[in-house]
């Protein structure tokens, strides 16, 4: 008596059981992805302090981002996730972002009396040619 009968559909059920559970796999991934994706089809867009702007008026805007504005800038304060680079430029981007990324399914704007500016590449993965050397709330 041949067991090649039994194998060959043991095989058989098992490759199909396998592409079965690939193909779930693949398709729960795919979906995912479309989760995941913005639903209102645009680009992801950050909020950051234009490199032309004097400190001074960073400094203005970053207040009222901060207070008025409605900014949450707990994380740039001293000893916090976002405080490092210590400089005016990188604590308005990250003030002017946060308003902005709140704010802005309301009708908020990237502007602060031209303070900032939008853009497409994601500011904590570019590196910085130029940057401002104002440290903030030295102790």
């Amino acid at each position: 008596m041949s067991n090649s009968g039994y194998r060959l559909s043991f095989c058989s059920s098992f490759w199909r059981t396998m592409s079965s559970a690939f193909l779930r796999t693949l398709l729960a991934l795919l979906l995912l992805t479309l989760i995941l994706q913005k639903s209102d089809g645009q680009f992801e867009e950050w909020c950051i302090a234009d490199e032309q702007t004097p400190d001074d008026e960073l400094l203005k805007a970053l207040n009222w981002a901060c207070g008025k504005g409605g900014a949450d800038c707990s994380k740039i304060q001293v000893n916090k996730p976002c405080y490092l680079p210590n400089t005016m430029r990188d604590h308005a981007s990250y003030a002017f972002n946060n308003y902005y990324q709140k704010f802005k399914h309301i009708g908020a704007t990237c502007y602060f009396n031209a303070a900032a500016m939008i853009t497409d590449l994601d500011p904590s993965k570019i590196s910085k040619k130029s940057q401002s050397h104002t440290t903030l709330f030295s102790t």
